[in-house]
């Protein structure tokens, strides 16, 4: 009898569970769905600081540096030096750096003006990790993973850290993080501030309560360098450091006015009339926002610029109001998309794009025309 009843508790027992099941998938009707085996393999590609989760493949410093010219040098400079408007990658590490594992400028008591990102990398499955998932910025996720490798080699050899001729992979990867500048740099010894290491004690700032009573009603920040004070220290714009320029207001006005005035003045070098002669574009009229928006979506062109507010590279506006007036606008804005240029509108250099010169075209004429809705 007892054995009837445990083989007859064993049959019901799936479909207590499946009863139970349904009853939970529709306890919200209507609200999601269990994430498929597949959907989820695609999210889960995070790589641990121990190397888990990294996958098999392998790319080379020279490989590294053709995906660099095409898709990472317009932001971040050929050698990873551009400071306009991101931190420099590379830079700022020593040989003595990289056999001590401390990046020295790093330590108290050194005055180091700006930080790059090899100088304070602790973890190489970090950088190989961010850019598996974030880079390039246009077209996140589209690297290969032999592809990551080459990028990831190439940024550690802009910084010394990899010969020109080294090939990184899953099977090396961690010798090769046995070399990095600041793998030591890593620590859980502070406690908010100053810590330990900068001379505080065990017991932390913030204390909790105390500091949560008696609270203002409203608070406002206004701080700021009175005009008399803002240029004391020269252009700040214009001063270099051992890693590239420092990122900075221009502070003197007459250099202000003097950038801005070069800047609102279109290029009629003979390099220019030379890229004009290349493209001859249909002129296109009436080009609306509605009938470009494809265009501009499926080319990323709105990653690198806005509308109206400057990106990587200047805004919608400001490139209609400087080319307005501009004799041959339609022609000259379709030669420099087409085929990328540098120094108009700063130093980081726009890349040459993969459109058709009717695309070009259309895009120009939309600009020229006041970028009509």
């Amino acid at each position: 009898m007892f054995k009837w009843v445990s083989s007859c508790a064993l049959c019901l027992l799936p479909w207590l569970v499946c009863a139970q099941t349904v009853t939970q998938t529709v306890k919200y009707p209507g609200i999601g769905r269990t994430a498929t085996p597949q959907e989820i393999k695609a999210w889960d590609i995070d790589v641990r600081p121990d190397f888990k989760g990294l996958p098999t493949g392998q790319g080379s410093v020279k490989q590294g540096e053709v995906l660099w010219e095409a898709q990472c040098a317009s932001c971040h400079g050929s050698f990873g030096e551009s400071a306009e408007v991101f931190t420099p990658l590379a830079g700022g590490v020593t040989p003595q750096d990289m056999a001590t594992g401390r990046v020295k400028s790093l330590l108290p008591g050194q005055n180091q003006p700006q930080r790059t990102t090899l100088m304070k990398l602790s973890t190489l499955s970090t950088l190989w990790d961010y850019i598996n998932r974030a880079m390039p910025w246009n077209a996140p996720k589209s690297l290969s993973a032999d592809q990551v490798y080459a990028v990831t080699a190439y940024t550690l050899h802009l910084s010394n850290v990899l010969p020109a001729d080294f090939v990184l992979s899953d099977r090396n990867i961690r010798q090769v993080q046995a070399q990095l500048p600041n793998r030591n740099g890593i620590t859980t010894a502070h406690n908010f501030w100053p810590g330990r290491e900068l001379g505080g004690t065990e017991k932390p700032d913030v204390q909790g309560s105390p500091c949560m009573s008696r609270c203002a009603g409203a608070t406002a920040v206004v701080s700021g360098l009175p005009e008399y004070a803002r240029d004391a220290h020269g252009n700040l714009a214009e001063q270099s450091r051992s890693i590239g320029p420092s990122r900075g207001a221009e502070t003197d006005p007459k250099d202000d006015k003097t950038a801005q005035k070069s800047q609102n003045k279109p290029s009629n070098r003979a390099a220019d009339q030379t890229m004009l002669g290349q493209v001859a574009p249909e002129r296109i009229a009436n080009v609306s926002l509605a009938s470009i928006q494809p265009v501009l979506d499926k080319n990323a062109c709105l990653a690198c610029h806005g509308m109206s507010t400057k990106l990587v590279g200047p805004s919608f506006k400001d490139i209609a109001a400087r080319y307005k007036t501009t004799d041959g606008a339609v022609n000259l804005l379709s030669g420099k998309i087409s085929n990328g240029g540098q120094g108009v509108w700063g130093a980081i250099p726009m890349p040459a794009q993969a459109l058709s010169a009717a695309e070009s075209a259309r895009i120009a004429q939309w600009l020229v025309g006041g970028m009509p809705p």
